[in-house]
């Protein structure tokens, strides 16, 4: 990048991920990393056998939607 050119940076809108994944507190860090906390639910050593995990992060939203949608899909 040459000096003067405006780095657009990517948008992302939290509220949307929230909506869509209500089961979840989803926020992102200073660092840029998302992550993903399920809201008071505990989970059964037979859940995280299966795979499910308490806080998901990802570094890329499109991963961070993924892993997401999989522990979804694991209930």
């Amino acid at each position: 990048m040459t000096y003067g050119q405006i780095m657009t940076p990517v948008t992302y809108d939290l509220d949307a991920l929230r909506a869509v994944f209500p089961a979840w507190s989803v926020f992102r860090s200073d660092a840029g990393a998302f992550y993903a906390t399920r809201r008071g639910e505990t989970l059964t050593d037979q859940q995280i056998d299966a795979g499910l995990q308490r806080t998901v992060c990802a570094d890329d939203l499109a991963d961070f939607v993924q892993l997401l949608q999989v522990q979804e899909d694991l209930r």
